[in-house]
């Protein structure tokens, strides 16, 4: 055989230098190959055109730069992401032709005479080929205008100084006076030191601006990226209505290494990122870029109706809803039809019913009667609570905030769940999502279905008491319709924390209490062992809480409850629904919170 080192072998080290001492590799002999060829052909330097292909840092893949661009600079190995350009942002986003770019030659200047920063900033736009730090303009995206801004990370690592602080002022200025939405890509350093107060003077300009934009009733998105930490995190990053961030971002007002020098703490695992934020209750939803398009042209579509500026109701929306009404009307009422079904189960068999685990979930009833249901995570303060749910959805082709109390299918969900049992944070994020659909003029859609809220100890530290009289007060002054339903169990506070509404529906075979038939029972009694007495007693069925008037009506459920035939009690509640926001689309916001005050005034 002759030499231990195979021609095949060879030339899988020598594929991308086809030279070898002047000869063509193909020509050498096996026998006349070495060891030490072997050694030589390793260490020689591919010759390979410069900037052809880019080396992943996170897997250490060598990657076709092409390639890599077409999938907006993600690895095909690891799926780390680079960092991709202004270009290719716009690009990636922007519908073909239509970014018109806006104050391009702006160009700093020198507010505090800091030596050689002229100089510096004339080297940083030749290297760059950008005038500044960030680039602002008007597009459309999926069709929808929008003032759109990308911080430009190749320029001095996008600090904020005059130059961005006035273009992104200059932005939400232009999208208010022309009531547009404004989507913003993040990505900074921090402020521009060189620009001394002047770049901290910069925070509060654009976010007065922003503020402006707000009251006006305009849609504000911010797509935080790698990395967004100092002063714009601590400014306009975090003051989108929707915040939406890339994968593994680190965001953060102070950065690991100032945190971990300044005050010696070791920082875990994760800590910054976008996940971390999502956790924490500060980002929305963590979008792919490959999908950033599409979600943020859904959002803009979501939001589109507002642009009329028209006060709720927009009579648009309210007449749509009547002509579905009336369409609705020689059609047969399944809810009416339910009514007849022979019905045997006693007050405790509905308890049990309401708690089974096969019973339908506020999710089930999203993805069945809504389109599009796009989740929206956290309260903005502290965290997120999967033990409520909530976003925009379209009804029949409008869009409204879906909000849910969500137990789970089985154990682990019901973990991941809390069992149904919200924590502060999870009112709080409702809330938030209240306050939002208020902003926008969208109904509100609530499903609750809690044993109540969360009695932890931490929920407790975090303000569990506070959290649910802060949802009872501001529920009662929202300007737009608010409808719920009790699909399960109604809970105490846990479950009115969602029920201060213009209607209020009960399902048949759900329960609605001042507390759990155990907690009766213990507290009046001091022995829970005597629930199922409780419950005949505590007047907690569809037909007590509608003979009391504390509900509208009740949706009538088929034999077997609600998970026999889902479709059924489904489209009972859209019609429900549907006749609904017709009615109470006549009233303006003032005469809504009035008419919600009178109907709780009277218990």
């Amino acid at each position: 055989m002759g030499n231990l080192f195979s021609r095949k072998k060879y030339l899988k080290i020598g594929l991308i230098n086809k030279q070898y001492e002047g000869k063509d590799i193909l020509s050498v002999d096996d026998e006349k190959i070495t060891k030490e060829d072997i050694k030589n052909a390793k260490n020689r330097q591919p010759n390979v055109p410069k900037g052809l292909v880019v080396k992943c840092t996170t897997c250490g893949a060598v990657l076709y730069s092409k390639e890599l661009k077409e999938k907006h600079m993600i690895c095909g190995e690891c799926g780390a992401y680079f960092r991709m350009s202004v270009a290719d942002r716009i690009e990636m986003l922007a519908d073909e032709g239509s970014f018109e770019e806006i104050n391009e030659d702006a160009t700093a200047g020198n507010p505090i005479d800091y030596p050689e920063y002229q100089d510096k900033i004339l080297i940083q736009q030749q290297k760059s080929g950008y005038k500044d730090a960030v680039i602002t303009g008007r597009c459309t995206i999926n069709g929808q205008a929008v003032y759109l801004c990308v911080m430009n990370a190749e320029f001095m690592m996008a600090s904020m100084g005059q130059v961005v602080g006035e273009k992104i002022t200059y932005v939400f200025e232009k999208a208010t006076a022309e009531k547009l939405p404004v989507v913003i890509f993040t990505a900074s350093g921090g402020a521009r030191m060189q620009e001394g107060i002047f770049s901290l003077m910069q925070m509060a300009k654009v976010s007065a601006a922003a503020a402006r934009h707000s009251k006006a009733g305009l849609l504000y998105i911010t797509v935080l990226t790698h990395p967004t930490t100092g002063g714009v995190t601590a400014s306009f990053a975090m003051e989108g209505d929707i915040i939406l961030a890339e994968p593994k971002a680190l965001v953060g007002f102070a950065g690991p290494r100032v945190i971990e020098q300044t005050i010696r703490q070791k920082l875990p695992e994760g800590f910054q990122t976008s996940e971390f934020l999502v956790d924490h209750g500060f980002v929305d939803a963590i979008v792919e870029r490959k999908d950033q398009k599409e979600v943020i042209g859904k959002i803009l579509k979501m939001h589109e109706q507002n642009k009329d500026d028209v006060p709720y109701p927009v009579k648009a929306f309210g007449q749509m809803f009547k002509n579905m009404a009336e369409n609705m009307s020689d059609k047969p009422k399944e809810h009416e039809k339910l009514k007849s079904v022979n019905r045997t189960m006693t007050i405790w068999e509905k308890v049990q019913m309401a708690r089974s685990q096969e019973r339908p979930t506020g999710l089930d009833y999203i993805n069945i009667m809504f389109d599009d249901f796009m989740e929206f995570h956290g309260d903005r303060h502290f965290g997120d609570d999967s033990a409520i749910v909530g976003g925009v959805a379209f009804f029949n082709g409008k869009p409204v905030t879906v909000i849910a109390e969500q137990k789970g299918r089985n154990t682990a969900e019901n973990v991941m769940r809390n069992f149904g049992m919200p924590n502060p944070e999870g009112y709080r994020k409702a809330l938030r999502l209240m306050h939002q659909a208020e902003k926008f003029n969208r109904p509100i859609i609530c499903f609750i279905d809690t044993p109540g809220a969360y009695p932890g100890l931490g929920a407790e530290e975090r303000g569990q008491g506070e959290a649910i009289a802060r949802n009872l007060m501001e529920m009662a002054m929202l300007k737009v319709p608010v409808i719920s339903f009790v699909i399960g169990e109604g809970g105490s506070g846990g479950a009115l924390a969602l029920g201060v509404a213009d209607k209020v529906y009960m399902l048949e075979n759900s329960i609605y209490s001042i507390l759990s038939p155990e907690g009766f029972a213990s507290i009046l009694w001091k022995d829970s062992s005597r629930a199922k007495e409780a419950a005949e007693i505590m007047k907690l069925t569809a037909e007590d809480l509608l003979e009391f008037k504390v509900i509208d009506d009740i949706v009538y459920e088929p034999k077997g409850g609600a998970a026999a035939d889902i479709g059924v009690v489904a489209g009972a509640m859209s019609e429900m629904i549907t006749r609904d926001l017709e009615n109470l689309s006549i009233y303006d916001g003032n005469t809504l919170i009035d008419k919600r005050y009178e109907r709780f005034r009277k218990f």
